[in-house]
């Protein structure tokens, strides 16, 4: 059996009660040791086999889960936030699907989660934002043409970009060219959830220079829109005056 880990979005204590009760009976662990809190690791039992994936290919990752299923053992595949987002599970999966082996998923508290916590904001805004649009600036990974994030700015709705901390020249202007003003509220947030969590707090046309003078180059989410602002919408849901299905107006 093969199980698919969020590991959470840094703190050791943000992984699932299921996630963390896997990882002490896997006699097999891979990691993703570049962005996964070692600490993560003290759920093992100390004749677990630990592999970190940091430098490993596809197929070395591959050729552990074989050897792992031809001894009967399980194996956990660790991977930072959860593993839906930018996790690279889908080839590790059909894969695993070709070769005829069991395996299942364990969600995770995303990084984009940990950032909002440590922002202390909502990203669904009443009269800000319903919608939440989580993507990456084009580097050496291209993006479908539809999604670039000039196209996406149009929209003006609130935007997390995963792994493009080093590329916030060229993402600032295509946010701009997008539609965004200049003055367009924004932060950066530093390895959300860890021990280390900085929020550099800033606006759309100084992100590149934030980042600069706070020698951020990797390991952070940017966060783009209004919902960073101080206006926006009562909801209805809690307003006296609206009624729904568990309370009357005026109650």
């Amino acid at each position: 059996m093969i199980h698919f880990v969020g590991a959470g979005s840094g703190a050791e204590d943000l992984i699932t009660l299921r996630g963390a009760r896997l990882l002490s009976q896997a006699d097999v662990v891979i990691y993703a040791g570049s962005l996964v809190n070692p600490a993560l690791l003290k759920h093992c039992r100390a004749d677990c086999e630990i592999h970190d994936s940091a430098a490993m290919t596809l197929e070395e990752v591959l050729a552990v889960m074989d050897k792992a299923e031809a001894a009967s053992k399980t194996t956990v595949r660790l991977h930072t936030g959860d593993p839906s987002i930018y996790g690279a599970i889908r080839e590790q999966m059909d894969a695993l699907e070709q070769r005829g082996y069991v395996y299942d998923v364990t969600p995770g508290v995303s990084s984009f989660c940990g950032a909002a916590a440590a922002l202390k904001a909502e990203y669904t805004l009443p009269g800000v934002s319903q919608t939440v649009i989580i993507t990456r600036a084009e580097g050496r990974t291209p993006v479908p043409e539809g999604e670039r994030l000039r196209n996406l700015a149009a929209h003006g709705s609130t935007m997390v970009l995963f792994l493009s901390s080093s590329l916030l020249e060229k993402a600032q202007a295509e946010l701009m060219a997008g539609g965004y003003a200049p003055d367009t509220p924004a932060a950066i947030v530093y390895k959300a959830t860890w021990p280390e969590e900085k929020v550099y707090r800033c606006t759309v046309s100084t992100l590149a220079e934030t980042a600069r003078e706070n020698h951020v180059t990797k390991t952070a989410l940017i966060t783009v829109g209004g919902f960073l602002g101080s206006s926006y919408d009562r909801s209805l849901l809690y307003d006296p005056g609206f009624s729904h299905g568990c309370r009357e107006a005026g109650r």
